[in-house]
């Protein structure tokens, strides 16, 4: 255990996923955390479609929607009536086969997780703090204070900094962390309750009271309640209880708590570090950004980190990349978290603002607009598309290229299926591959075995046409199933270039 690998410094889903993903690829990993146990309050809900669509690499989405809870619909409410529902069962059915939002509690996640990384013999290590680190030629030496107070020092040829927003590792790298902290204080607070927001459905109170959502839970009349805790008291947020906060926008909503199962206060940043990727040592998840809890986004951005990261460590590990593949880490996640920031910012401005005009805006104005917006097919898959995140795309970066049809390269794979299957069903894999909608030359079947690249031939349908997909050309698929390069012609050239311009050897992982 003295060396490893990659080190994993904090044990929340970003570090357990990418724990996970690099066992399955045969990394050595440790993982430690400086908490005693795994949490056990709810925390982070939401997981979004693509995420979903990921883990089916590691056989999880199964498992999440299973003991999940999937919403229906969002219901906005002005002035103590609904004043807007958005259904959700049918936003998104022909972009995804998880065309829904999933409410999977983190604290159920994280034992899932834990459950799985354990099954490849990787046990968190608890009690266990990173003290520091230091590069040399080859890896990293990293001191730890261990559960008994002694220190340990041990090397890695990597290190994961998935440690949270006071990230111990961004801290040792130097690494800036620019952004702010919004004025408002939030409270959240897991419950047990009745009326007519804990019907599993998802509630937000647009009124010019306290802001207030309902996010529905498993189990039936338990339900997550954020809000916004205003006036005089915000002073004191530290120090409030649940008896406290204002009852205003729970009055709205006809919310009843009959018992508070977790109660706590925070602010809210946003923020982007200034680097990703230091030498050997890498920020991930919370630790390399962190933004509003609009739309669900945080612990799902954090996977997708970690998902990135994973592959390009296993192929720079078993020799299948040099070490310039892993700065398109950086490149791809930090232009994804720039955006996300400035998205969620608009976001949470918009309801959380205070004053007249912004009281008109919610109470009047979006009730207004909403179900307007709600009956327009383009106007419903736009938002499907941008809380999912499968509109997600690395194009014009280095490990793109090219287009066929509408899709491009660092575009996300339209899903196609066939009423049988689907054309996602040969993404359960780890490596590279090829599709092909159509037919493709004798050259490139004969290409693809030489070099063991998996190529998947699918009869043409319209519905390829219709996604947006070119006949007879062909995908090149990342191992995290980003398309790395979208040729229309059948030339196994193209992609024997592509490897070689990037120093990728595929077929020796």
């Amino acid at each position: 255990m003295n060396r490893s690998d990659v080190l994993i410094i904090g044990a929340g889903p970003t570090g357990l996923v990418l724990a996970l993903w690099l066992c399955k690829l045969g990394v050595r990993v440790r993982i430690l955390d400086k908490t005693s146990a795994p949490g056990t309050t709810s925390r982070a809900l939401a997981v979004q479609a693509r995420t979903l669509e990921l883990y089916r690499q590691l056989d999880l989405s199964q498992a999440v929607v299973q003991n999940g809870h999937t919403v229906p619909a969002v219901n906005m409410w002005v002035k103590g009536v609904p004043a807007a529902r958005l259904p959700l069962a049918s936003i998104g059915k022909d972009l995804t086969p998880y065309a829904f939002l999933e409410i999977y509690p983190q604290d159920q996640h994280e034992r899932l997780l834990i459950e799985r990384l354990e099954q490849f013999g990787v046990e968190v290590e608890r009690d266990t703090e990173l003290t520091g680190f230091s590069e040399h030629d080859g890896g990293i030496t990293a001191q730890l204070l261990l559960p008994d107070g002694q220190s340990h020092s041990c090397q890695a040829c990597y290190l994961a900094g998935c440690d949270g927003a006071r990230s111990t590792v961004r801290k040792v790298l130097d690494i800036g962390f620019p952004g702010g902290t919004y004025q408002q204080v939030f409270y959240v607070a897991d419950v047990n309750g009745s009326g007519p927001a804990f019907n599993g459905e998802l509630h937000v109170d647009l009124d010019e009271a306290d802001f207030l959502a309902v996010f529905p839970l498993a189990s039936t009349g338990r339900a997550r309640l954020i809000g916004t805790v205003r006036d005089e008291r915000a002073e004191q947020a530290e120090t409030l209880r649940f008896e406290d906060i204002s009852r205003r926008a729970m009055d709205h909503l006809k919310v009843q708590v009959d018992t508070v199962n977790w109660f706590s206060t925070y602010r809210v940043h946003h923020r982007v570090a200034d680097e990703f990727r230091l030498g050997r040592a890498f920020l991930l998840g919370d630790a390399a950004h962190v933004h509003s809890p609009a739309g669900g986004q945080g612990m799902n951005t954090g996977i997708g980190d970690a998902i990135n990261l994973a592959w390009k460590l296993a192929a720079v590990l078993n020799g299948g990349a040099g070490d310039k593949l892993l700065d398109s880490y950086e490149v791809e996640r930090m232009a994804f978290a720039r955006r996300l920031v400035a998205t969620t910012d608009r976001v949470f401005s918009f309801v959380t603002a205070e004053g007249p005009i912004a009281d008109l805006l919610r109470t009047r104005l979006a009730p207004f607009l909403l179900p307007k917006m709600a009956s327009v097919e383009r106007a419903r898959e736009f938002l499907f598309r941008t809380v999912s995140q499968i509109t997600l795309n690395y194009r014009g970066m280095p490990l793109s290229e090219g287009h066929a049809g509408h899709v491009f390269g660092g575009d996300r794979l339209p899903w196609v299926p066939d009423g049988v299957t689907d054309n996602f069903a040969s993404l359960s894999r780890l490596d590279w591959q090829v599709h092909v909608y159509g037919d493709t030359s004798d050259e490139m079947r004969a290409w693809c075995t030489e070099h063991h690249l998996a190529l998947q031939v699918f009869d043409w349908l319209p519905a390829h046409e219709a996604a947006g997909l070119a006949r007879n050309g062909f995908y090149l698929l990342r191992p995290d199933t980003y398309v790395a390069v979208a040729d229309l012609s059948a030339d196994p050239k193209v992609i024997e270039r592509y490897f070689r311009d990037h120093g990728i050897r595929p077929f020796l992982y």
